[in-house]
């Protein structure tokens, strides 16, 4: 029971970090491969602040959010202006640097034996609000005016900006909102496992979130949770394989490309009049 909890937590925890991701790529088609580095940011931060200055949970929290979104800010201020390939280049070295600098800050982070001795504050009740609150948000965000115009600058950047719409801006505002999501999914991790190190934030964590995101439908917010349900839950249950996460990702996506090219759920969505013409047609009735 225990070891089935744990798996939940950690999927919970994953799919606020992933949720970071469809904002940036499913909703505007950029691609940064340092989310990563916001998790890391949110986690370390609110582990300083709580085991060594003592500051209370809740403000504690707060201010890793507050970090993660500071972080975003500059990196996403020159960085968004760049071409898409750019984009993920620079997010790239940003989070290599993140790692670095937490190697290299012994006195505050540990350096690379990590700090350890954080609170277990982490609950599978917690989670699974925690997880509840963010996907209401990005929903709300993706159905409001903001992920519209996000959606209109996926398709064609140019006759967005055409249409009136603050390209920059946009873009800006997605990467802060992505960067919170994302430093809170630290937070979640650095109170369950109540050990940071810096190996665990590498770019690798990142290009997985990304995949994910893809195999799920990368227009489909139903198919980013259903393939970070299937793709954070199959390597628990491949232990004795876990060296080739990597690699049986890859393969997934193989699949993917060749026998479902739109991901999992397309571009399609999980709705009450969706369920109800699925279960139609298991009865066997004309919907």
């Amino acid at each position: 029971m225990d070891y089935f909890i744990s798996t939940v937590i950690f999927t919970g925890i994953a799919l606020i970090g992933v949720l970071g991701v469809y904002l940036i790529t499913g909703l505007t088609g950029l691609f940064s491969l340092g989310q990563a580095a916001f998790m890391a940011i949110g986690g370390y931060v609110s582990a300083v602040l709580i085991r060594n200055y003592s500051v209370p949970v809740v403000p504690a929290v707060a201010l890793a959010i507050a970090a993660a979104m500071l972080a975003a800010l500059l990196v996403g201020l020159p960085t968004v202006r760049l071409r898409r390939d750019y984009i993920s280049l620079v997010t790239l070295g940003f989070g290599e640097a993140i790692v670095a600098l937490l190697n290299n800050s012994a006195n505050i982070t540990g350096g690379a034996m990590g700090i350890s001795g954080i609170p277990q504050l982490t609950t599978l009740p917690v989670v699974l609000a925690s997880v509840a609150v963010c996907l209401a948000l990005v929903i709300l965000y993706k159905n409001s005016k903001y992920g519209r115009q996000c959606l209109a600058l996926r398709s064609d950047e140019l006759a967005a900006k055409s249409m009136g719409i603050n390209v920059y801006r946009l873009k800006l505002v997605t990467f802060l909102f992505a960067g919170a999501l994302t430093g809170y999914s630290g937070v979640l991790f650095g109170f369950y496992t109540t050990y940071l190190e810096p190996a665990a934030f590498n770019w690798i964590i990142s290009a997985e979130w990304t995949i994910i995101v893809f195999v799920g439908g990368v227009n489909s917010l139903t198919g980013t949770v259903l393939a970070t349900i299937l793709l954070t839950g199959l390597p628990e249950f491949l232990r004795f394989a876990s060296e080739w996460r990597v690699a049986i990702y890859c393969v997934i996506v193989l699949l993917i490309v060749n026998y479902r090219t739109a991901g999992i759920m397309g571009e399609h969505e999980l709705s009450p009049k969706s369920v109800r013409r699925l279960l139609s047609r298991m009865k066997g009735v004309r919907p």
